[in-house]
């Protein structure tokens, strides 16, 4: 599997909300870089982060463009997420069911064929103005 389509099979098995395939893509020790949080580091613990948000949010996302370094350890994603907000998650706002769009992008490491590290970015400010 190429650079670009390990991290799209990323993306589909997220929309497709197969949390198995998503997290099989994954290193035992892939590091993630929360937006604008910690880094957290191990399959577990990106397990335990994506329980939390699939009780909290139900995402999709759409236009994604993937690009690569030449000699694919390096990608980087664009899309736009489409989500619901379902359950209040700590420090945010209350959840009532509100709507939102909102562009981000994330920066992947590979190594070994999986996934070593991910890094997501989006503005929280703009989410916290579309759920208020």
């Amino acid at each position: 599997m190429t650079a670009t389509e390990l991290v799209q099979a990323y993306y589909d098995a997220f929309n497709a909300g197969d949390m198995p395939a998503f997290l099989a893509l994954l290193s035992e020790d892939v590091v993630h870089d929360i937006n604008q949080g910690e880094r957290q580091q191990g399959k577990a613990v990106f397990a335990a982060f994506m329980d939390k948000m699939n009780r909290c949010y139900k995402e999709r996302l759409s236009d994604i463009v993937i690009m690569a370094s030449a000699d694919g350890s390096r990608v980087a994603a664009e899309f736009v997420v489409h989500g619901q907000y379902l359950a209040d998650d700590e420090g945010l706002p209350p959840a009532k069911g509100q709507t939102y769009v909102l562009p981000a992008g994330a920066f992947f490491h590979l190594h070994a064929g999986k996934i070593a590290r991910v890094t997501n970015y989006y503005n929280l400010n703009d989410w916290i103005e579309q759920v208020c």
